[in-house]
């Protein structure tokens, strides 16, 4: 038998490779990813009839400069709707659209008129400002139980994503890991530290801003800042009006994320299309030369997206049934957090985003730490009861990537749940709520509080010890930005 001349691998490849300008694509990595040539998207949706990758020129354009429809069968791989295009570069804008049933009572809301941001986005444009409103999924006009789903297109006034794959020099950035019973922290807002004219900065309210107050900051011994949330959120959130001035209220505080994965773009002192990340991670790389550790203040518990009357922005038209905790009339949305919704943080896929989310701050961003704002929700199961042992907790807790990093819970939540000192497991610090309580009483002069203020002290045995954790479990503070500042605590 004659054996066949072996082919050269050269002359053989361009026979079975594929050279369309479109393909099939990956699965993973979830969310945009640069791949030979081209770039991939991907994204969940379990129920979702049809998926639609749209591309922008620039931020307020209404009309895409291009539109990829997917097909089911070439471009789905079990719950992951995939595509490869070739010829995109980074700052390309882009957003989805995912149509499907919409049908509340079974908890499902598609609406193929709402344009949605990818839920792995790590940049969201800083224009045009948010608009709720045209948000919308509902027709609010439409009589009857079930509001009908609005027709109306939000493209002009939705913010897009950007893709970005940006170098980035870090100059061998090293975490300064202080030991916890080292640890002085420094809760802040990036905006709020800077913006009055007397901080004396040359960037006030902007991730460079904070930059410039670091010498300031060494004076007073931190060892770590704390920052309010930087999770893309919308400042345009709120309807209310200043009843003195008339004007619009903002969303100042930012707990309520768009984003999980994207730091805010108005706190860049360069611009919203990728410098607010690239500053972001100059920031970080500054404080840690200065020996300083940076640790967000993340929200998991509940999004922007809010009651069964908010807008569609990303999750709830991706995958309202999944991604969210429904009510047994599943119009209705569970609510912990005492803002309209609650993640359904115990779900396999959800503990996937938000770990995903966790790993890329830590790893990418070079973040050290996280403060979980009302953590106890994420403590919760689908019927709202306080799980012995919560997967997603467990999971951070074990996590090889998250291991180094500092992790802190604020302990409670606005169902009634208090766990300090015994939140989850023993790598989880928490806010020692108890120890702002005692220590206040006692400094206003109230009767009886010697002991427990010699206990606060000491380091909280009586309320740690039961759980297996020490002193340094406790994150001692008297004020925070819930509440007076200090200096008007003592005025």
């Amino acid at each position: 038998m004659t054996k066949a001349p072996q082919r050269k691998l050269h002359d053989y490849m361009p026979e079975v490779s594929k050279r369309a300008n479109l393909r099939a694509g990956s699965p993973l990595p979830l969310g945009t990813q640069e791949m030979k040539g081209g770039v991939n998207f991907a994204i969940f949706s379990r129920y979702a009839t049809r998926v639609r990758v749209e591309l922008f020129n620039h931020p307020e354009d209404a009309t895409p400069s291009r539109t990829i429809d997917l097909d089911s069968a070439r471009h789905r791989t079990g719950d992951v709707w995939h595509v490869w295009v070739k010829g995109i570069g980074p700052g390309q804008l882009y957003a989805y659209r995912l149509d499907g049933p919409y049908k509340p009572s079974e908890g499902h809301r598609f609406n193929f008129a709402r344009l949605l941001l990818d839920p792995f986005a790590s940049v969201i444009s800083s224009s045009p400002p948010w608009d709720f409103a045209s948000a919308l999924g509902y027709d609010p006009s439409s009589p009857g139980k079930d509001l009908t789903p609005s027709k109306l297109d939000n493209a002009k006034t939705m913010p897009k994503c950007v893709f970005v794959n940006e170098p980035f020099e870090w100059d061998g950035d090293q975490p300064p890991r202080h030991p916890w019973s080292k640890t002085v922290i420094y809760e802040m807002h990036v905006r709020g530290f800077t913006i009055h004219p007397q901080s004396g900065v040359d960037h006030p309210g902007t991730y460079r801003g904070l930059m410039e107050k670091i010498p300031y900051l060494k004076t007073l011994g931190v060892t770590a800042v704390e920052l309010m949330p930087v999770q893309e959120f919308n400042e345009n959130s709120v309807t209310r009006k200043n009843p003195q001035t008339g004007q619009t209220l903002r969303n100042y505080w930012g707990y309520d994320p768009v984003a999980f994965f994207a730091p805010k773009a108005s706190y860049s002192s360069s611009a919203g299309l990728g410098q607010q990340k690239l500053e972001f991670k100059e920031m970080v790389q500054a404080f840690h030369k200065a020996g300083i550790e940076v640790i967000l203040d993340v929200v998991f518990n509940h999004t922007a997206e809010g009651s069964e009357l908010g807008p569609t922005l990303c999750f709830r038209g991706m995958d309202n049934a999944i991604f969210y905790d429904l009510e047994d009339d599943q119009r209705h949305y569970k609510d912990y957090a005492g803002t309209g919704n609650a993640v359904n943080a115990n779900n396999p896929v959800v503990r996937e985003l938000i770990l995903a989310a966790l790993r890329y701050w830590a790893v990418e961003m070079h973040v050290d730490g996280f403060r979980f704002d009302e953590a106890s929700v994420l403590d919760r199961d689908n019927a709202g009861k306080l799980l012995a042992k919560a997967p997603l907790l467990g999971q951070i807790a074990e996590d090889p990537i998250l291991k180094d990093v500092k992790i802190i819970a604020e302990a409670w939540d606005a169902a009634g749940a208090y766990e300090v000192g015994r939140f989850s497991e023993r790598c989880w610090a928490s806010w020692n709520g108890r120890f702002r309580d005692d220590v206040r009483r006692f400094w206003r002069g109230d009767d009886g509080l010697l002991g427990l203020f010699a206990q606060r002290i000491c380091g909280s045995a009586d309320i740690y010890s039961k759980s297996g954790k020490g002193p340094a479990s406790s994150i001692n503070f008297v004020t925070c930005h819930d509440g007076f500042t200090l200096n008007d605590l003592v005025s």
